[in-house]
């Protein structure tokens, strides 16, 4: 861990999944009871993992349903743009 690792902010009861969560994707953090979670960001991609967790663990449900509808239409849409069966 480095000498000034950030700090994340989150309700004490999703400070374990999230520290869980980061250990499992590599990502150096310290969990401390009745402590901030303190996670070492130390490029753009776990910076990117760091979002992408807290998010998933705090985001209520229909956000992350919304975010999820919203990725597949763009996953079609791109899809058909690249692909035409008709041209097959």
């Amino acid at each position: 861990m480095s000498i000034n690792p950030h700090l994340i902010a989150v309700q004490w009861q999703l400070r374990w999944p999230i520290y869980q969560r980061l250990i499992d994707l590599e990502v150096p953090c310290d969990y401390a009871p009745y402590q901030p979670l303190r996670v070492e960001v130390n490029s753009p991609l776990a910076a990117l993992q760091v979002w992408s967790v807290v998010r998933q663990v705090s985001a209520p449900r229909e956000t992350l349903i919304d975010w999820l509808e919203h990725c597949w239409q763009c996953s079609l849409t791109t899809l058909s743009e690249y692909h035409n069966p008709a041209e097959s």
